[in-house]
């Protein structure tokens, strides 16, 4: 099947699209991919909306319209009809993930975007594994596994979004092996969010130069850390549980960094980043022989060089075995709507805690007169 996947993610910068075909479990091909940001004007909206500052019904019709236009726009570029797309991957944008209570929110309308597309779209892919006790993410470790059947293992891939989550895979032999709901198999997967990714450092970022992000790393770059800020944000009670789990994006503050200069404070938040990835080692069953870094924070030459001291072992950008780090998170949920279309699982209990595999989504079919 041909899917295309969209995603909003917690850093709020755009929305990433990108097209695969894929029978539900092998990849065959990964295709072209486009990148729509979002001006400020609207990445302030979503903020309020999560805030309670917005109605979630007009920032969902904007959303949708401008997932409409993603769509069109990389199918236009690249000559490809919507006739020719099996299905929409459509992630929408989380306003609100509190898998302990067991809710889980995603805004965007994907029985209009069916209608307007004229595709079947898979949306609503986090509430089934919250409703089933699990944490409703990561849900991209599945996909991970299939690009790297033929990589060594154990490797890890990390995601620097506004969320850090890591995917550790294992050897794919009978030991590590978890049974899905179709009687096949696939290796063991771990996987959980590590703390935060790139949030805390867009937010002091904006804050003090109006940009919306630390572009290479530069301002992190010039500062010096904070070792008693440090040790404030790593001692976040987040940090004692044990995965899975997963985060909301605003679930840490940039108090503990309120008086540093802006440099030092982007380098203390850099520094934090990759000190929570280095607490969660403790929660891989073994330490990877190589880390790969996809998300905006691979660009981060602050972070990556943190990283890089912090956890040991090679740490490179995806684009080391031939992804693209950008399109990575659209290309998984393209990959999971077909698993939704298929019957196939999302998840499993060593990647969000579910109590069960889990098939996830819920299927929009354009209507036909």
């Amino acid at each position: 099947m041909t899917a295309l996947g969209l995603m909003s993610g917690t850093s709020r910068d755009g929305i990433d699209a990108a097209i695969i075909r894929t029978d539900g479990v092998s990849v065959f091909e990964r295709g072209p991919s486009s990148t729509t940001p979002y001006d400020h004007d609207f990445r302030k909206r979503l903020a309020d909306l999560i805030d309670g500052g917005a109605k979630a019904c007009d920032v969902e019709s904007d959303l949708t319209t401008r997932h409409v236009d993603a769509v069109e726009t990389l199918l236009r570029e690249n000559s490809i009809s919507c006739s020719e797309i099996d299905v929409i991957g459509f992630h929408g944008h989380t306003v609100f993930h509190v898998p302990e209570a067991r809710r889980t929110h995603q805004i965007g309308d994907g029985e209009l975007l069916a209608k307007v597309t004229g595709v079947p779209v898979v949306n609503d892919l986090r509430s089934a594994d919250v409703a089933a006790g699990g944490q409703g993410a990561p849900l991209a470790p599945i996909y991970h596994w299939a690009l790297t059947r033929e990589l060594p293992k154990p490797l890890a891939i990390l995601n620097l979004g506004g969320v850090a989550n890591v995917t550790w895979i294992g050897e794919d032999s009978p030991a590590s092996r978890t049974s899905d709901t179709t009687g096949a198999v696939v290796p063991g997967i771990w996987a959980f969010d590590t703390g935060p990714g790139n949030a805390l450092l867009d937010d002091w970022t904006e804050m003090w130069t109006g940009d919306p992000f630390d572009r290479n790393g530069a301002l992190a770059s010039r500062g010096r850390l904070s070792a008693s800020a440090l040790k404030k944000l790593i001692s976040h009670p987040y940090f004692s549980l044990p995965p899975p789990k997963s985060l909301d994006r605003d679930a840490f503050s940039l108090e503990p960094v309120d008086g540093l200069s802006p440099e030092d404070g982007a380098a203390t938040l850099a520094a934090f980043t990759a000190e929570a990835v280095r607490a969660a080692l403790k929660g891989l069953p073994t330490t990877p022989l190589r880390w790969l870094v996809a998300g905006g924070g691979r660009y981060n030459k602050a972070m990556m060089g943190e990283l890089a001291a912090r956890i040991g072992g090679p740490v490179e950008a995806v684009e080391a075995v031939g992804w693209d780090g950008t399109a990575l998170e659209a290309e998984a949920f393209a990959y999971l709507a077909v698993r939704a279309i298929k019957g196939l699982p999302s998840s499993w209990p060593t990647t969000t805690g579910v109590a069960h595999p889990c098939v996830a989504g819920v299927v929009h079919r354009p209507q036909t007169s």
